[in-house]
């Protein structure tokens, strides 16, 4: 592959919410170091909601010679408040690319899904269930649903690129059927699961056929026995607070497998190396709010569904990086030696 990459999460803005309490740009600095060096990767993907946030990591990714693929994530928004944001990411992407780094902006992720306007429901699980839910209207739907997308997505491409020069792409579901002509690169958010594993190869293989570099995003698993298996359903296992919408507990024991998920990330980069993909980026490094309680009721050990690569430490610091509240999974090795070849 072109680009050895990882998604780097600076917060998921929902409802004027954001998933990452503490964002310290020294601590941001240092993570990205870590994954140049350790990881050995090559590029990251920085996602979030907060503009500021996303900009102050992609300026130390740059100062880190890294390529940076700047990814602002709506979540709950309405095209209009969308489009805003992309405006004000284009601009600020441009100076950091301008001041010489390598960038290129990722126009949302799974817009169709994670906002309303495109889909009918009230959240992503509703709109997913009404648009599957059919299965005889399905292929209408979702040719409907392609109509409403590119609309969107090319009126948003025009807007970014009065903004910002350099590639741009969009992290897509396929269902959403998405016209590549105005971007540079066919970008999809990829997840194994059982019901596919037998064709993922030659599906990517397909993929990576055409005419323009093909980048995946979105892929990764949880550290609990059979994670795997469930594909984009792995955090199904969680039981969230009603009001708040933060996870709480798993609804039910899942033995912590962290070999697991270790072997299905290097199994997916192995296909992505060999199948012709430009670019991969592991998803993701840390998720806030999954924190690692290997004491007490093993449901309370939201790390075992978190699909971090690292393992969050509540209110202590880790052994392999003593500077740091987390300590590396065994996907961490796995991802590091699947790069360093």
């Amino acid at each position: 592959m072109r680009a050895r990459g990882m998604t780097y999460d600076t917060g998921f803005v929902t409802h004027g919410r954001n998933s990452r309490e503490h964002f310290d740009p020294a601590v941001v600095r240092r993570e990205l170091a870590i994954i140049r060096d350790d990881l050995h990767c090559d590029a990251v993907q920085i996602i979030g909601g907060d503009p500021g946030r996303l900009e102050s990591a992609a300026v130390a990714a740059a100062e880190l010679g890294l390529e940076i693929w700047f990814s602002p994530y709506p979540l709950e928004l309405e095209p209009e408040r969308i489009l805003a944001l992309f405006r004000d990411c284009a601009e600020r992407a441009e100076r950091i690319r301008r001041r010489g780094a390598a960038v290129v902006f990722v126009a949302g992720v799974e817009l169709s899904v994670m906002n309303p306007g495109f889909l009918p429901g009230e959240s992503p699980g509703e709109r997913v269930e009404r648009l599957m839910g059919r299965p005889e209207r399905r292929a209408e739907e979702m040719r409907a649903l392609g109509v409403r997308m590119n609309a969107f997505l090319g009126e948003a491409a025009a807007a970014i690129r009065e903004r910002f020069e350099g590639e741009l792409t969009y992290a897509a579901i396929q269902f959403e059927q998405v016209d590549w002509a105005p971007f540079d690169f066919v970008t999809y958010e990829l997840i194994r699961s059982a019901e596919v594993a037998d064709r993922f190869r030659e599906a990517v293989r397909t993929l990576a056929r055409g005419p323009k570099p093909l980048a995946i995003t979105g892929f990764g698993t949880a550290a609990y026995r059979g994670a795997g298996d469930r594909g984009g359903r792995v955090l199904d296992v969680v039981e969230h607070d009603p009001e708040t919408k933060d996870p709480v507990r798993l609804d039910g024991f899942y033995e912590r497998d962290e070999a697991g998920q270790a072997a299905y990330l290097g199994e997916l980069l192995e296909i992505f190396e060999t199948e012709g993909v430009d670019s991969a980026f592991v998803f993701l490094f840390a998720l806030p709010g999954y924190p690692h309680r290997p004491d007490g009721d093993p449901r309370d050990d939201l790390d075992r569904a978190g699909l971090g690569i690292v393992k969050l430490l509540e209110g202590r610091r880790g052994r392999t990086y003593p500077d740091m509240e987390w300590e590396p999974k065994e996907a961490f090795a796995a991802v590091a030696e699947r790069y360093r070849r």
